[in-house]
């Protein structure tokens, strides 16, 4: 069994998604990746205890690719959106889009998230509502207004 079909029980079974699994080198240290999310977004509480479940799950599996850290976290308020699901969450929020291909004679796009479906996504513009399949999307990711996000919080 790979990493992702360790973990996905684990994290499903908590009530989170599993965004993303990565195992990889990074400075001279093997790391295993592991972000998590749910609607409203995933506290501490919820990342240690998915963190220490998924511990336990890879020692009892016996997952022992040499030594290694592993890391829970969620995506964070910029996080990159990759998946439909990613996108769904998101719908009604400002969005930053670049394309592989340019439209309205640009690569980059941003606008509000209008609809998110199974072949792509459509996004509300200066110059009008813009579709991009998910195949075109070269990158995506929220746009956040720190202050107005500053003042929400009582900061």
């Amino acid at each position: 069994m790979d990493a992702e079909e360790l973990v996905r029980p684990v994290v499903e079974a908590a009530g989170l998604e599993l965004v993303d699994v990565t195992f990889r080198r990074e400075s001279g240290r093997r790391i295993l990746r592991v972000i998590v999310d749910r609607p409203g977004g995933v506290d501490l509480d919820a990342i240690s205890e998915t963190s220490e479940r998924v511990s336990r799950r890879l020692d009892l599996e016996r997952f022992a690719p040499g030594p290694y850290s592993l890391e829970v976290s969620s995506p964070g308020i910029e996080g990159p959106l990759r998946r439909p699901s990613d996108f769904r969450r998101r719908l009604g929020r400002r969005v930053k889009v670049k394309t592989t291909v340019a439209a309205e004679g640009s690569r980059v796009h941003e606008g509000e998230l209008v609809s998110a479906d199974g072949e792509g996504i459509v996004i509300a513009t200066a110059a009008g509502e813009l579709r991009f399949a998910y195949e075109s999307i070269a990158s995506a990711r929220p746009v956040v207004d720190w202050s107005a996000e500053l003042k929400g919080s009582g900061a």
